[in-house]
């Protein structure tokens, strides 16, 4: 890896370190015309609309955190996928990813002159599992 992909590096986890504290000063890892995606919120741009897509969890999200021991980074080009898990509390329930059908991500980090110019996520948003009407492969999974 070069050294540009250790500066993706850096700000990736400093964004993740930032949503989990929700520090509003987040904002200055994006550029002002930063695309955003996460499931069903859909498409957001701007850098204003990563606040929007966090609107959508307030009242119910308790608190999240992301286990940066668990982050694996894969750099390409202006690229930065990053693999990893969460836990956190959501509407009284928890969730822990590996544990639960919840917490397991993948986001996917384009940059663009040290700033994140596009950050799409991926993953379920059912954090808690509540949707088990959906779980079609019987009881014995593994997370």
């Amino acid at each position: 890896m070069g050294a540009n992909d250790q500066e993706k590096i850096k700000i990736a986890r400093e964004y993740f370190m930032k949503a989990d504290q929700g520090r509003p000063d987040i904002l200055e890892l994006f550029h002002e015309d930063a695309e955003i995606h996460f499931p069903k919120f859909g498409f957001g741009f701007g850098r204003n609309s990563f606040l929007e897509m966090v609107k959508g969890f307030e009242g119910v999200l308790e608190y999240i955190q992301h286990d940066y021991k668990s982050l694996t980074f894969i750099p390409s080009a202006d690229y930065l996928i990053v693999e990893g898990t969460s836990q956190g509390r959501m509407s009284g329930k928890s969730w822990a990813g590996g544990k639960t059908p919840g917490g397991r991500f993948c986001n996917v980090f384009k940059f663009r002159d040290g700033r994140i110019s596009s950050l799409h996520i991926y993953l379920d948003p059912d954090y808690t599992g509540e949707d088990e009407a959906r779980f079609r492969w019987g009881k014995n999974r593994q997370w």
